[in-house]
């Protein structure tokens, strides 16, 4: 009895993925290359959202903005190295 009840279970289970696959594949098609489409369009910058051509449209052309400002407290390093000069051998 328990052979028959863990058989009819894996094909319970398998058919229920079947169906459900077949119910759920398209959303997950449409969700995958919407997601695509968005990258691909940030990578090559042929395609712009709204939300993107509207912050455009907020900055003139040619100004320059700066999204990040260096930190003030950065020191160089006077104890770098030595230089070491050197020849190409042919």
């Amino acid at each position: 009895m328990g052979l028959l009840r863990t058989i009819l279970i894996i094909l319970l289970v398998y058919f229920g993925f079947k169906i459900l696959s077949r119910l759920f594949a398209p959303l997950l098609v449409r969700f995958v290359a919407k997601k695509a489409e968005e990258k691909f369009g940030q990578q090559f910058g042929g395609f712009q959202n709204p939300n993107q051509q509207r912050q455009e449209q907020k900055q003139k052309e040619g100004e320059t903005v700066i999204d990040k400002m260096p930190n003030e407290n950065k020191s160089s390093n006077t104890k770098v190295g030595e230089y070491i000069d050197y020849e190409e051998i042919e």
